[in-house]
């Protein structure tokens, strides 16, 4: 295939997708457009991992939100190397002293995970969705904002606060297409040493090209719903489009 853009068949299919496609070739190489292009997607998917939520605004923009001022935990993973070394860190809280069970259905908790840049982008945008799409049926916790997280943190938390469920909104690891999407996982009744089998996962949220906030946040209204009406999340807890409920 020519490296000439203009004359380029895959030009118009590869704006109906983000995938790497019909790249070409000059001789035994890629194009130089589309080798500069690679290397400026890997270099915002190392900045996404790497560089650290600015936690000060961030929190100020939460709080605006009318849950409550939130509340900063964060997990054992004394620097960002060591919470890219050490997984098992990140699952663990260093401190909860700051949350205290209180009566209180769900709790929401805006973790950093392996993009910052995702929760900084999309995390506002992605509580504000949620708490329409609940329209008040559930009683609410203060928003919990963590850092160096997995998302297993968001357990300790759960436990913590006392509340039935808790949904974890978490920057998901960047790839050479997207570098700012976010993850929500969804826990009943969470508590230290559930599994990933126990949670329901909604992911790709990175609006325009992603999911949507309103669409990812009704999906998760449903689930937590379904939840609680099944008295479980994950694997017995499927969403179907309808969400049909599986014992």
């Amino acid at each position: 295939m020519s490296g000439d853009l203009e004359t380029d068949p895959w030009t118009a299919l590869r704006r109906t997708t983000q995938a790497r496609i019909g790249l070409g070739r000059v001789g035994s190489a890629l194009p130089t457009t589309r080798a500069l292009e690679f290397a400026a997607a890997h270099a915002a998917a190392r900045d996404a991992v790497h560089e650290p939520l600015e936690l000060d605004p961030f929190l100020t923009e939460v709080g605006g939100v009318g849950l409550g001022a939130p509340v900063h935990v964060r997990s054992r993973a004394g620097s960002r190397g060591e919470y890219l070394r050490r997984p098992d860190l990140g699952r663990q809280p260093d401190d909860l002293g700051g949350l205290a069970a209180g009566d209180h259905d769900l709790a929401i908790v805006l973790a950093d995970g392996l993009s910052p840049r995702a929760l900084a982008d999309h995390g506002v945008g992605m509580l504000e969705a949620l708490v329409q799409a609940f329209d008040g049926r559930y009683r609410l916790a203060p928003p919990v904002v963590a850092t160096q997280a997995r998302v297993a943190l968001g357990d300790h938390v759960g436990e913590a606060l006392g509340v039935t469920t808790v949904v974890v909104v978490i920057g998901e690891r960047p790839g050479l297409s997207v570098a700012d999407s976010l993850g929500l996982y969804l826990t009943h009744e969470p508590r230290p040493g559930r599994s990933d089998a126990d949670r329901n996962c909604i992911s790709n949220i990175h609006p325009p090209g992603g999911l949507d906030y309103a669409t990812a946040a009704r999906t998760a209204a449903a689930l937590v719903a379904g939840s609680r009406e099944l008295g479980a999340s994950g694997v017995r807890l499927k969403d179907q489009g309808g969400l049909e409920l599986e014992v």
